[in-house]
């Protein structure tokens, strides 16, 4: 039964929805894990920490329930105010949603940066699940050895416990509906059909700095904001415009390369993705900038786009 907009269904009987924080520590396979319970790309991923930066939104809806994941950056200290910005998103999360999923990596033992987490997260009333991610990764000996170090900071806290891997999706129909458990009964929050709250821009610019993380790895860390300049549509045709942000020259010749070589090779790889979100042709025309120091700048950081979640 459709309401009076056209758009969002009322919710049956005993429908269950909310808002989902899939909270940890940075490369821990948060991005991964949102995209694989979506079924959808949604979020960027790379082997790089750090990769997410925006508060994204990811939408699952099934016949019972709808769940809103909300894949925020892993939680670190900040060196600038990009930094600052990311990681006080992150912790505003917490507060902000229905259930917490306190992601960790089952192929290492629990560091600083979980307790610290765990920390954060003893303070609120918000329901809490850790997840025991990447338990693909390693032997049974050794993933039963990395599993008691963060049993042991979860001992005496009320909090639900489950292993899964986002990659195999081994155990995550298990971890679904343990989040929906937790969920109370409510309306639909988004249509159906929805699988992201953020618009194409946004995730056609995230889509672009995922392809700059793969193909230069190191070289060009976390230094690039990317703005999508105009968008043109046409029926056969979408051509996009998009300028590569960087913090030094030696960067801005990295990200071209040999006679223009890597900025080709990223266009295309980031043409790709583009053309699987909007499910068209895609012309896209990339162009490198330099902006010294912008991410130390709270204007500069504001100007691509990254701002403070007043949830």
């Amino acid at each position: 039964m459709m309401n009076e907009i056209g758009q969002i269904p009322i919710a049956p009987p005993n429908f269950q929805s909310g808002f989902v924080g899939i909270i940890g520590r940075p490369n821990v396979g948060k991005s991964t894990l949102m995209n694989q319970l979506v079924g959808e790309k949604v979020a960027i991923t790379s082997s790089i920490a750090q990769t997410t930066r925006n508060r994204l939104q990811g939408i699952l809806t099934t016949d019972t329930a709808q769940l809103i994941f909300v894949d925020t950056p892993g939680i670190h200290k900040p060196h600038h105010e990009l930094g600052k910005v990311i990681v006080n998103n992150a912790r505003t999360t917490i507060e902000a949603v229905d259930v917490i999923l306190f992601v960790c990596d089952a192929s290492t033992p629990a560091g600083g940066g979980d307790r610290y987490i765990a920390q954060l997260l003893q303070k609120t009333n918000v329901p809490v699940i850790v997840g025991l991610n990447k338990s693909d990764l390693v032997t049974p000996f050794k993933k039963e050895k990395n599993k008691k170090t963060y049993q042991q900071f979860i001992a005496d806290k009320p909090w639900s416990y489950l292993e899964f891997s986002a990659l195999t999706e081994s155990g995550l129909p298990q971890l679904q509906q343990s989040l929906t458990e937790k969920l109370d009964y409510g309306p639909y929050y988004y249509p159906p059909d929805f699988v992201s709250d953020q618009p194409e821009r946004l995730i056609m610019a995230e889509l672009i700095r995922e392809q700059i993380l793969r193909q230069t790895r190191e070289e060009i860390p976390h230094s690039v904001a990317i703005v999508i300049d105009r968008i043109e549509q046409q029926p056969e045709l979408t051509t996009i415009l998009a300028t590569i942000n960087v913090e030094r020259n030696s960067q801005k010749g990295i990200l071209i390369g040999k006679q223009g070589a890597m900025l080709k090779q990223i266009g295309s790889a980031a043409r790709e993705q583009i053309q699987k979100l909007i499910a068209g042709k895609v012309y896209l025309e990339l162009f490198v900038r330099v902006q010294s120091k912008w991410r130390k700048s709270a204007k500069q950081v504001a100007n691509f786009g990254y701002f403070q979640d007043n949830w």
